[in-house]
């Protein structure tokens, strides 16, 4: 009997593994594909599928017939030691040799292409060319999938990716430390209506930020800071702390209240006790939330638009240019996704061994 289970246990970690694979590489097949369509040649990219880039056997043309004038192409064709006619050859027939003939174009052409099965790949063809030039704002030339030549200005996604650093770390720290302080006063001090305001801000999750835009947008403009990193910097800040107080406030009130009596009695102050015990011992609750926060405002584009504008461009917006006026340039488009995507990356890799334990905390008692 104990058999049997220990057997349908590990038959279902397998069935549960093997999905979980599954989706893994569903998903990042296509993440692959536009990694790798990022370092492609433009003239590649509209030539052959990301896959070309990996070794595999394809024709390859060594080289070509020019039928004579006197030939009569609507009949009988005779080439290479066979005979066939034009259609057969615009099929593509195979020599006993391996070799192919295909008829290039159609008839007035009067041209068939010999080509071979051989081994290529186009990993020398892989450049940094299009991280350059849509990262810097300077002119670009490139030919287009009808070998016309192409010139226009990069994106200057380097100044939109310094922006976004300026309006996120702000943003990311300003609501940490505003939510810490009142995760610890609702978890651990006693003031007159500490339930009712603590439900209020717990109500604001539901509230939808939208709605908030217009006013908020309102004020910024009477008290000129529409268009500031400040005004940013508190609309993100307001908008992050309801659950960042929510997060906070069930890891710590967690945390076992002998130390922080003990902490009383020896003449610690409420400063003090937050700043060297609390603030050390709720790291994985912090990590998660910077990790929330810092996502939501890399990745944010509606509330930068409203409170910035179009003059301090950040990464969402530019890229969404790069949609806009680039939309037909797949490998400019590949790589800025991808120098969006690498601080976030950085920063959830750094964190993310505290991501479980932080959303964790708190949802068991007892």
């Amino acid at each position: 009997m104990a058999a049997g289970t220990k057997g349908q246990k590990h038959r279902s970690t397998l069935v549960v593994n093997g999905v979980l694979i599954l989706i893994c590489c569903i998903w990042l097949l296509p993440t692959l594909g536009v990694f790798i369509t990022s370092f492609r040649d433009s003239q590649d990219i509209f030539n052959s599928g990301w896959w070309a880039v990996f070794p595999h056997k394809e024709d390859v043309e060594i080289g070509e017939i020019i039928l004579d004038d006197a030939v009569d192409v609507n009949g009988k064709i005779s080439v290479e030691g066979i005979t066939a006619t034009f259609e057969e050859l615009r099929e593509g027939i195979t020599l006993s040799d391996g070799r192919k003939l295909t008829w290039l174009g159609n008839k007035r052409t009067r041209k068939i292409v010999i080509s071979e099965q051989k081994w290529v790949g186009f990993t020398n063809n892989l450049t940094l060319e299009n991280y350059k030039d849509v990262i810097t704002g300077k002119e670009i030339t490139f030919t287009d999938a009808g070998g016309n030549e192409i010139l226009r200005r990069g994106n200057n996604l380097g100044a939109a990716f310094l922006n976004s650093i300026a309006v996120t770390v702000p943003a990311t720290i300003i609501p940490i430390l505003i939510a810490a302080f009142a995760a610890f006063g609702f978890s651990w001090l006693k003031f007159p209506g500490r339930d009712l305001f603590f439900t209020m801000i717990i109500a604001i999750l539901v509230v939808p930020l939208q709605i908030s835009l217009v006013p908020i947008l309102q004020d910024y403009t009477k008290l000129q800071l529409n268009g500031t990193f400040l005004g940013i910097w508190l609309a993100h800040t307001g908008f992050g702390l309801p659950l960042a107080t929510y997060l906070l406030f069930n890891y710590i009130s967690t945390l076992p209240r002998e130390l922080l009596e003990a902490a009383y009695i020896d003449g610690a102050t409420n400063f003090t006790i937050l700043f060297r015990l609390i603030l050390p011992l709720s790291v994985p609750s912090l990590a998660s939330f910077a990790i929330f926060q810092f996502l939501w405002v890399w990745n944010d584009y509606l509330v930068s638009l409203v409170f910035l504008g179009e003059k301090t461009r950040v990464i969402t917006y530019a890229l969404a240019s790069i949609v806009g006026e680039k939309g037909q340039d797949w490998h400019l488009l590949t790589s800025g996704a991808f120098v969006s995507m690498l601080l976030p990356m950085a920063v959830f890799f750094m964190l993310q061994r505290y991501f479980v334990r932080g959303m964790l905390a708190g949802s068991v008692k007892g």
